[in-house]
């Protein structure tokens, strides 16, 4: 069998590598929140355009943090990582499963992780495949169990939310400084890619700073603030948004974040495992909801 070659990626391998990664999209079954193996579905064709776009942005940002594997000519594998100042992202990997157990993926980490070797902090968002967690685990990263919240919105007890607008792109600067407090690095040009994606809502006073970013279901992405009452106000003006009656689930929830938790069970939603949260030489940030790839 012909040995694997791990090679920095190009423009040209993004169709390839976004196929492996978009049939790497589990459906999860809605009452026991467990991967429906073996059956993979595609990753949404507006997700897909949206993956297409960030990671093509992050080859002209990042190269030195993209990477392919190929056996034979034919890719079988990638990581796409990011550096934005001191912390280091993993925002995509992924290995073919006829290709697994032939250390593809632990040379794709290596590969990856080089590029945030200058990088005081690292962090990720991760499936619970035990081969893969092992990985992290043994690359010296911590892992820390995520919860998603899932169910349909109780009407009736969303509050009355005050001092939340919405944001445009003269706002970056702002959620640059709170990026930094709540997670110890700013998303930089990567607010201009979850801009041109989700409605974005800003609160900025006094008492308390902080933004979200929305999808078109009502579901807060993102939420990053100086203190738990503000976050948990934009948690809850994002899911005011949501349909009435649809189904809304918010993802990567951690222990550290129980104010959105809170907010959750408020709002009658049910609480699932769902991954981890790979940090290295940090602590998972709070008061934060991150979001999947950008983190």
């Amino acid at each position: 069998m012909t040995a694997p070659v791990v090679r920095p990626m190009r423009e040209e391998d993004l169709e390839a590598f976004g196929e492996i990664t978009a049939t790497s999209y589990f459906e999860v079954d809605a009452r026991t929140y467990q991967r429906a193996w073996p059956d993979p579905v595609r990753r949404p064709p507006g997700r897909n355009a949206h993956w297409m776009r960030r990671t093509g942005r992050a080859l002209a940002t990042d190269p030195g943090g993209c990477w392919v594997a190929e056996v034979d000519g034919e890719v079988v594998g990638g990581a796409v990582s990011r550096v934005r100042e001191l912390m280091w992202i993993l925002a995509s990997f992924a290995v073919r499963p006829d290709q697994q157990g032939r250390g593809i993926g632990t040379q794709l980490m290596a590969a990856a992780m080089h590029h945030g070797r200058g990088c005081l902090r690292g962090m990720f968002a991760a499936s619970a495949d035990p081969g893969a967690v092992r990985r992290y685990r043994l690359a010296g990263f911590d892992l820390h169990p995520q919860m998603l919240l899932t169910g349909v919105v109780d009407r009736s007890a969303i509050p009355v939310v005050e001092r939340v607008r919405e944001g445009t792109a003269a706002d970056v600067e702002l959620m640059n400084s709170v990026d930094r407090r709540t997670r110890g690095a700013a998303h930089l040009d990567d607010h201009d890619l979850l801009l041109d994606q989700f409605r974005l809502v800003v609160t900025d006073h006094t008492t308390g700073s902080g933004y979200a970013y929305v999808d078109d279901d009502g579901v807060p992405v993102l939420v990053a603030a100086t203190n738990r009452r503000t976050a948990s106000g934009l948690m809850w003006e994002a899911l005011a948004s949501s349909t009435p009656g649809a189904q809304v689930e918010v993802r990567h929830i951690t222990a550290a974040n129980a104010w959105a938790l809170d907010v959750g069970l408020a709002a009658r939603l049910a609480i699932y495992t769902n991954g981890y949260l790979c940090v290295r030489q940090m602590k998972p940030p709070a008061p934060y909801v991150h979001h999947g790839s950008l983190l």
